[in-house]
């Protein structure tokens, strides 16, 4: 009882220090779909950039969890998981949802907010075009103040981490509105003794990068900057958490570990594959916020030891390497207090980039032009590319000519045209963007049904628009089948709409040229639906045949000539059997003869 009478004292004395950007009244709202299906009047900045940024930003209070404050914009929200933390006398309410489910985790939720503080102090004016700054101060501060919570830096003492919120034994057989969630819900924590070196590094990475934001720290060489939210009390709150997470990520007592081992629950949905390129950026991040030579050099000495540059294939929740390097690159080009080899880290730049967009890289691309890893790509595919295209246009500022520039913002347009309709599916991935959207993401909220054996029918029509969020996309045939149990090709993550809310936000200052789904026919979707059904890791209808490997196919070969010489040798044996029979009763009874 005295920790909550300590935070709200201490919420209380800082609350007018704290103060979000004013919301507007009255409140923005996502267009209809028919609104996307109009070219633009012209005028900068543009009305579907602009709104189609909205849109993303409006997912985000979809998903909240926990208290919903009066501002609330989502109407068929209500507020839920109000027991949250009980189980271990905390307040552990409000966050985000991860996905198209009720489960609350720390991991994906650190890095979506982490890139997303990356890319509003980058192209933040963006933000300030489309007037959705004070949205993006509303949506941020819902995720940073959970963490704040599920740090419980209330115990300095402590270290502390809640990594995940989830009813495990119920969640899984739940598929229903926000209202009856399965209780209980049970918190698992990182701690000392049992720690998380990569959770609670990559929770300290986004404390510090959105602290960079809050403080207006941005980069030479980025086209506009950070946007508009300037609140240096708030910066140094997320300062101190970034810090103390960061030393507790160290954990030179318990050693270090990936958080998996110590919360085993986590492994199969959020389990972490190292923590060399979390500590990295950590301390990147922190090195850029504090202006420390030290830090910087710890985190080339992760790189380094952890081998960071030959592990990162994609950039997401799981893998931060191939970002690294561009960071890199930014505090080298802007600091001047930090010193270090900046033409290596270019050179490690641009050499992941050329693969990419010399097609020589571990990526390769779909006949319909999407870059698709396989592995990463098979559950989610949009979501590398998105993530490559971002770190493309957040690079192409810095690289070491205009070639190279040119070809890094045409291949990053190329997958957000991809992604936003010029597909072969003629959809864009976002709902309720377009006539064309896809309509049946994989969503307990907003589906409205509350079978989880009849999830494509009940009901036939998802109940409510999920406006803004980006779906996991189309197979490596590039083909889409729009189909609510799919979750690899329909499901909706918060990590999934990070990266094209940055590029929205790049392009509301770059581009009056239209999105490319203002350009699609109505109804151009179901003249090219797939028929039948998808072959993946959640609906396997559509999969051809089991092929036997190499070895059967020799093994039955050989089975097969082995077969057949027994089969000769058994008939040839009957054959001079019968010859011999024949011959012994022609001796028995021979022919007369004239």
């Amino acid at each position: 009882m005295r920790v909550y009478v300590v935070v709200a004292l201490i919420l209380n004395v800082l609350s007018p220090c704290l103060a979000q950007v004013s919301l507007p009244n009255p409140p923005w709202l996502p267009p209809n779909a028919s609104f996307g299906a109009a070219p633009s009047l012209g005028g900068y900045p543009n009305q579907h950039w602009t709104s189609l940024l909205g849109d993303l930003l409006y997912f985000y209070e979809a998903q909240r969890s926990g208290k919903l404050p009066n501002t609330n914009r989502v109407s068929w929200r209500n507020s839920s998981a109000l027991d949250d933390g009980k189980d271990v006398g905390l307040d552990l309410t409000g966050g985000y949802y991860d996905a198209g489910d009720y489960i609350k985790a720390t991991f994906p939720l650190s890095f979506t907010l982490m890139s997303i503080c990356w890319g509003a102090t980058d192209f933040g004016k963006g933000y300030d075009l489309a007037n959705q700054t004070a949205y993006l101060d509303d949506m941020l501060r819902w995720g940073l103040d959970w963490l704040i919570k599920a740090g419980n830096q209330a115990h300095p003492n402590d270290n502390t981490l809640y990594v995940l919120v989830d009813a495990p034994a119920q969640d899984d057989d739940y598929w229903g509105g926000d209202i009856d969630i399965p209780l209980p819900r049970t918190s698992f924590q990182i701690n000392a003794t049992h720690p998380g070196t990569d959770v609670a590094a990559g929770t300290a990475a986004a404390f510090a990068a959105c602290s960079n934001l809050y403080r207006n720290k941005g980069f030479n060489n980025t086209l506009s900057g950070p946007a508009a939210l300037t609140n240096d009390t708030y910066a140094d709150v997320l300062l101190n958490h970034a810090k103390s997470l960061y030393s507790f990520a160290l954990n030179p007592n318990g050693g270090r570990l990936v958080y998996q081992k110590s919360v085993p629950v986590i492994a199969e949905n959020y389990g972490s594959s190292g923590y060399g390129d979390d500590l990295a950026i950590a301390a990147l991040f922190l090195a850029w916020a504090t202006d420390s030579q030290d830090l910087h050099d710890q985190a080339v000495s992760y790189w380094t030891k952890y081998q960071v540059g030959s592990s990162g294939r994609v950039f997401n929740w799981d893998s931060k390497g191939p970002g690294i390097p561009i960071l890199f690159t930014q505090v080298l080009k802007t600091s001047n207090s930090i010193t270090g080899n900046l033409s290596n880290w270019q050179t490690a730049a641009e050499m992941y980039f050329d693969g990419i967009v010399e097609d020589n890289g571990s990526g390769r691309m779909t006949r319909g032009g999407l870059l698709y890893y396989n592995g990463d790509s098979d559950e989610a595919s949009l979501n590398p590319a998105l993530n490559a295209a971002m770190l493309l246009a957040r690079y192409a500022p810095y690289a070491s000519s205009t070639d190279k520039q040119s070809a890094y913002l045409q291949f990053a347009q190329s997958q957000v045209d991809y992604v936003l309709g010029n597909n072969t599916m003629s959809v864009p991935y976002v709902v309720g963007v377009n006539p064309n959207s896809p309509s049946n993401p994989h969503s307990a909220m907003a589906s409205g049904g509350n079978d989880i054996n009849a999830i494509d029918t009940n009901p036939v029509n998802t109940t409510y628009v999920l406006y803004g969020a980006v779906v996991g996309g189309p197979d490596v045939n590039d083909n889409f089948f729009d189909i609510r149990s799919d979750w690899p090709q329909t499901e909706v993550a918060l990590d999934y709409n990070a990266p094209l809310l940055t590029l929205a936000a790049y392009s509301v200052m770059q581009t009056t040229v239209d999105p490319f789904y203002t350009s699609l026919k109505d109804g151009a979707y179901e003249k090219v639906k797939p028929k039948g059904q998808p072959c993946d890791a959640a609906i396997d209808q559509g999969c051809p045949p089991p092929r036997l490997s190499p070895g059967a196919r020799v093994a039955m070969a050989l089975g097969i000539t082995i077969v057949g010489v027994i089969l000769i040798g058994l008939a040839v044996y009957w054959y001079l059997l019968g010859q011999r029979y024949k011959n012994s009763k022609e001796q028995k009874n021979p022919k007369n003869t004239y």
